[in-house]
């Protein structure tokens, strides 16, 4: 057959390969970010009590009147934002396709589409089939705060998308009010679309507070907001999303939609909507996984590892410079596996150039048990 790819030089993801080498090595999986404890009861008998209601059939193609209708009064309470739960919110099979039917509705052949290093891994590669182009501009470790003069500079008459990751997965940095403002400028100088991944809005520590496009009036008229269930609510494998954006821009978002996925899992939308009633279920959220961050990081602190602010979402970046200088990110993350039974990921997979800043990524969306467990093999590093 003469198939030619649209992604010749991709493979399989780091997530795949590192989650394969902690099983065959029977090491305690610290790469792939998803939880290891259950979601909550509640969402469970949400789903076993939509099934036996007989809510068994597709869901509308924007996603379930009452899920929509219980994010859009999220969106108001929790940020005094207005959103119409008609017009402005559609229901996704998950994040990572609202992220691509986004891109898709965007992008056309020869266009050109911003992102910010070290990106989540399906950015480039969603931006490359639909024949357009990414262009890559490097945060800097350690803060791994954006240059908006490079980004300006890096505009041309092609540019028609930008991607922020905010709070940013794996840099775990998160924007500040004068960040949208900087974005917003260029944005408007330039009439660029912006697609906000803000899946980790509620994991955010220390007293930080997530700013999010949808509250900047300016950001909020030009940009697409995706959001994950599976991130906040532990379930990462119900692959339930959702995205917000101004009526013409989910016009268009939802014809491509209709013909990806039609419509999402209808027993988990109606869990969801319930579930959603209740707001300390995302309000405690932070208390919750700061408390497993502290613990992760007084470990790999005693193990020798520097460490690198964990502002948000699950993971922790850690420099082991002081344990093995002379490995790579991959040489090193694979070798902490085989030999020392943790799993984590390089951050070199992040960045397109894959760059080499001696760091590796640590989830630390586990069970207290699964972290003291990983964290007693590590402390045989400062015996090697």
């Amino acid at each position: 057959m003469a198939l030619v790819s649209k992604l010749p030089d991709v493979g399989t993801t780091i997530f795949t390969v590192m989650s394969q080498l902690a099983a065959e090595h029977h090491a305690i999986n610290l790469s792939q970010g998803f939880p290891d404890f259950p979601c909550a009861p509640e969402m469970l008998q949400g789903v076993y009590q939509a099934m036996l209601a007989n809510h068994n059939q597709y869901a509308p193609m924007a996603g379930l009147p009452a899920l929509r209708q219980a994010l859009a009064a999220k969106l108001q309470q929790s940020r005094d934002i207005v959103v119409d739960a008609e017009t402005e919110i559609t229901i996704t099979a998950g994040a990572t396709q609202a992220l691509f039917t986004a891109i898709a509705t965007v992008l056309h052949a020869g266009d050109e589409a911003i992102i910010l290093d070290p990106s989540y891994d399906s950015y480039a590669p969603a931006i490359r089939a639909q024949g357009a182009v990414p262009v890559r501009i490097s945060l800097s470790a350690p803060a791994f705060a954006v240059d908006w003069d490079q980004v300006s500079q890096a505009v041309t008459p092609r540019t028609r998308l930008i991607i922020v990751n905010n709070p940013n997965n794996p840099a775990t940095s998160v924007f500040t009010c004068s960040d949208l403002d900087a974005l917003s400028a260029i944005a408007d100088r330039h009439d660029l679309i912006v697609l906000a991944d803000e899946v980790y809005e509620h994991l955010v520590y220390d007293g930080v507070e997530h700013q999010s496009v949808l509250a900047h009036p300016a950001l909020r008229a030009r940009s697409f907001a995706v959001y994950s269930f599976g991130k906040t609510f532990h379930a990462t494998g119900w692959k339930v999303g959702y995205c917000v954006a101004p009526p013409a821009l989910t016009a268009e978002f939802r014809k491509l939609h209709q013909f990806l996925v039609f419509s999402v899992n209808t027993p988990t939308q109606h869990a969801l909507a319930q579930y959603l009633a209740t707001p300390a279920h995302w309000q405690l959220l932070p208390e919750f996984y700061q408390a497993k961050r502290d613990l992760l990081a007084t470990g790999l602190q005693q193990a020798g590892f520097t460490l690198k602010p964990s502002q948000s979402t699950y993971f922790q970046l850690a420099d082991y410079r002081q344990i093995k200088p002379d490995l790579s990110e991959i040489e090193f993350a694979r070798w902490l596996t085989v030999t020392h039974g943790v799993a984590s990921i390089p951050v070199s997979a992040f960045y397109g150039d894959g760059r080499d800043h001696k760091l590796v990524r640590f989830c630390f969306a586990k069970q207290e048990t699964t972290l003291d467990a990983a964290l007693t093999r590590l402390s045989a590093l400062t015996r090697t």
